[in-house]
């Protein structure tokens, strides 16, 4: 059965190269916003367009799982609602989804995302202390259920998921 796998974690957690090693492991594809706005529009977020983006990749990733290969979505996701909709949507396709949740504390945060700006400034985002720190306070940490894949969160309303999904990733449910 095709797994969509939600990597979680702060900015220098690791992420990316956890989602690079699960995908070579399991053959999953590996969906990363960051690699696709760098490449489209040199940005992080220009005019809000990263939503858009994202929401494309989680059609992307629907209709891979729809096809039986598992997806690996590289996205940070600091919002809890954020994965149990995606849950959600992974068994609306016939998929299963768990959480893969990095932890990294504030000093090796800071160091790495300094190394990697010093390293590959062409290829990552200019980060500040101070935005790591504000950021720090947005992760809602996955908690045991979670990670056991046993969490379930009531559907918002009105309407449940599907008009959640739509209007965090305004491009996720179109064709």
């Amino acid at each position: 059965m095709a797994e969509l796998i939600l990597v979680v974690g702060h900015v220098g957690a690791g992420k990316t190269t956890r989602a690079i090693e699960l995908a070579s492991a399991i053959g999953a594809v590996r969906l990363t916003p960051d690699e696709w706005m760098m490449a489209l529009f040199g940005e992080s977020d220009p005019d809000g367009k990263r939503d858009v983006l994202e929401g494309r990749l989680v059609w992307t990733a629907a209709q891979i799982l729809r096809s039986g290969t598992s997806v690996i979505l590289d996205f940070g996701l600091w919002g809890r609602d954020e994965r149990a909709a995606l849950a959600w949507l992974a068994g609306t396709v016939g998929a299963t989804a768990r959480t893969e949740y990095l932890s990294v504390d504030r000093t090796t945060q800071s160091a790495r995302v300094a190394a990697r700006w010093q390293e590959s400034p062409h290829s990552t985002w200019a980060v500040t202390d101070a935005q790591l720190e504000e950021w720090r306070h947005l992760l809602q940490e996955p908690d045991a259920r979670e990670l056991a894949g046993t969490y379930r969160a009531e559907p918002p309303d009105p309407g449940g998921w599907a008009p959640w999904i739509a209007r965090r990733w305004p491009t996720a449910l179109g064709t």
